[in-house]
């Protein structure tokens, strides 16, 4: 995986402007597998995990159907603003993040938000995971400015004190619940402007697949 990496990013807390002295170093990367391999009967991973802690890969073609689809976590990884590594392959994939993006966005941002508020809001009397709500946040923020301006928001550093006081807990829900609230009805209200396509270009994405995978051959 390491030899046919094209592009290594820093993604999470160091990327959004929100580490903090204990936080880790979260990298996500795309590989492409060589060509000769997908003509086995066993195909190559279409994901793989490490060899650094908190890493994750996808193999090319995945990133590309993930990204399509308007995947939070895979779109910022073309928006990153911390590159580790990047081929001419990766550079060509960066430069085609535009043909990712879509209206799809929308609903994708919204639903991922949903569920992080799901995962920090326990049943019963179990403790509220405020580092859940906050990014929560972070991606009401980051998708109402997607749908507004037509281009995914990975640092989001002007709102950091206020989010990392949502992670300490120092809000009380009500303040918390009044800013989910506006940030949602923000994302309603731009996509009748919005700037993006109704659907990605996935013709350009395909053209960018069918060359990488000439080129590993």
């Amino acid at each position: 995986m390491e030899e046919h990496t094209i592009l290594s990013v820093v993604t999470g807390s160091r990327a959004y402007g929100l580490d903090t002295a204990g936080s880790d170093v979260d990298r996500r990367g795309v590989f492409a597998a060589p060509t000769e391999l997908f003509w086995r009967l066993d195909k190559p991973p279409t994901h793989l995990d490490g060899p650094l802690p908190e890493q994750f890969s996808w193999e090319v073609e995945r990133f590309c159907g993930l990204a399509l689809a308007a995947n939070p976590t895979v779109l910022e990884c073309l928006w990153s603003p911390l590159v580790e590594k990047t081929t001419a392959e990766g550079e060509e994939l960066r430069a085609l993040g535009p043909a990712f993006l879509s209206r799809r966005a929308h609903q994708t941002f919204l639903r991922y938000a949903e569920r992080q508020f799901q995962r920090a809001t326990p049943a019963g009397d179990g403790p509220v995971r405020w580092k859940h709500i906050m990014h929560l946040l972070r991606l009401l923020i980051s998708g109402r400015h997607l749908v507004e301006t037509g281009e995914p928001l990975v640092d989001v550093t002007p709102h950091r004190e206020r989010l990392l006081a949502v992670r300490r807990g120092e809000r009380t829900w009500a303040e918390v619940t009044a800013w989910r609230e506006e940030l949602l009805a923000g994302l309603d209200a731009a996509l009748a402007g919005t700037p993006l396509p109704e659907a990605p270009d996935r013709a350009a994405v395909e053209d960018f697949l069918v060359s990488v995978r000439r080129r590993a051959l």
